[in-house]
């Protein structure tokens, strides 16, 4: 196979990223994303290893001189939202649109794919090009991919994520915290219910879940050290059938995000407690389901460093690296990060030239396909830089 620059593979990237934004897949049902992969990895003549516990896959590729091993990750699911931004590749998959750029990452890693597949006799050590299904939903595919030995005897692990609030041009990243837990809580508030107009006879749950809504709102303000961010945010509450009934059930339900386990574990432990306090304090009683979700994505420091180094020149001229601030969405590439050393980077991909301004799951999202140019080139840099050291 002829050796191809990165910069070759840009058309092959925009032809894959549409051909897989026509087809989009829900969390757990990647399919067809996966066959499609899995014969551009064959055609590489790279073996693949499909998982046990979803529809991902890992490209594996040995070079002819033994050294470290790199693990890089994309991930393939789509979201439940009708496109509307009328592209000719749009969605045909009706109410499934990949509106979050995981076709571009999954096009990136095919690229990088090939550009070592053309490059393996010089290739030192080993590259694992990890497929990932199901981000987009709670326990997420990470954990499984883990378990089945993904990481193992690897040395570091790179991910990268096209963000349109960045313009075309910007790569960013932090050292240490980058990305929020996502916790979920679901509270219901049982009391009993009755007549509006005999108040006394019952135990109004609206009350006592009004009440849990405005405490819960002092978890922050009030428990946690105010120089770690947090959110606690009541999202639903729920109760009552008529104007004049009072209502036996209230339930309400929320997101939590934090930095570290610390103050993650210090929220759902004060979440518990009003509930139970508050509720009892009016007479009802109270059931929590407390979800946790993603953990917090905390980059290693050298692997960030890493980063900070190799982009300017793997980017060139006009391409701006910076050091991001901590965003409070949360990503399941904090399971490999726990695991391993490793960096996730965002890739500007923002341009109100070519409209590519709506915000990640948004039914009129889309971004610069430019990008993805960005982003198999620092994919390559991370990798080669790590291997060669």
């Amino acid at each position: 196979m002829e050796r191809l620059a990165v910069e070759e593979l840009l058309p092959e990237m925009v032809k894959w990223r549409r051909h897989l934004h026509r087809h989009p897949e829900l969390s757990y049902h990647e399919k067809e994303t996966s066959a499609y992969v899995e014969a551009r990895l064959a055609e590489l003549g790279i073996e693949v290893r499909r998982s046990g516990s979803g529809y991902g896959l890992t490209g594996i590729l040995k070079g002819a001189v033994p050294g470290k091993t790199v693990v890089l990750r994309a991930d393939m699911d789509a979201l439940a939202i009708t496109e509307e931004n009328g592209r000719e590749y749009a969605s045909q998959n009706p109410g499934v649109m990949h509106a979050c750029g995981h076709d571009g990452h999954t096009a990136m890693l095919l690229a990088a794919a090939t550009y070592y597949s053309s490059r393996r006799e010089e290739l030192k050590g080993e590259l694992r090009f990890l497929f990932q299904p199901a981000e987009e939903v709670c326990p997420g595919g990470a954990m499984g991919m883990i378990a089945e030995g993904v990481l193992e005897g690897a040395d570091a692990v790179y991910g990268l994520h096209l963000w349109t609030p960045l313009p075309l041009g910007t790569v960013g990243s932090a050292p240490g915290p980058l990305m929020a837990s996502a916790d979920e809580f679901f509270i219901d508030i049982i009391g009993k219910g009755g007549h509006g107009g005999m108040p006394h006879r019952t135990v109004d749950s609206i009350v006592a879940g009004a009440a849990l809504v405005t405490q819960l709102q002092t978890i922050v303000s009030r428990t946690v050290d105010p120089l770690r961010p947090a959110v606690v945010s009541v999202g639903t509450i729920q109760g009552g059938s008529a104007q004049n009934i009072i209502a036996e059930r209230c339930r309400i339900t929320g997101t939590v995000r934090a930095f570290d386990e610390e103050t993650r574990y210090l929220i759902r432990r004060r979440i518990e407690e009003m509930t139970a306090s508050i509720s009892a304090a009016y007479g009802a009683e109270a059931n929590v389901d407390y979800l946790m979700g993603y953990p917090p994505l905390v980059n290693d420091e050298a692997e960030f460093s890493r980063f900070y180094r190799v982009a300017p020149a793997a980017l060139g001229e006009g391409a701006d690296v910076i050091l991001m601030e901590k965003i409070m969405p949360a990503e399941d590439f904090s399971y490999y990060v726990k695991e391993i050393p490793g960096c996730f980077i965002f890739v500007g991909a923002g341009n109100p030239g070519k409209d590519a301004i709506y915000p990640h799951h948004h039914s009129k999202f889309d971004f610069d396909e430019d990008a993805m140019l960005y982003g198999a080139k620092l994919l390559v840099a991370m990798a080669d830089s790590c291997l060669n050291e």
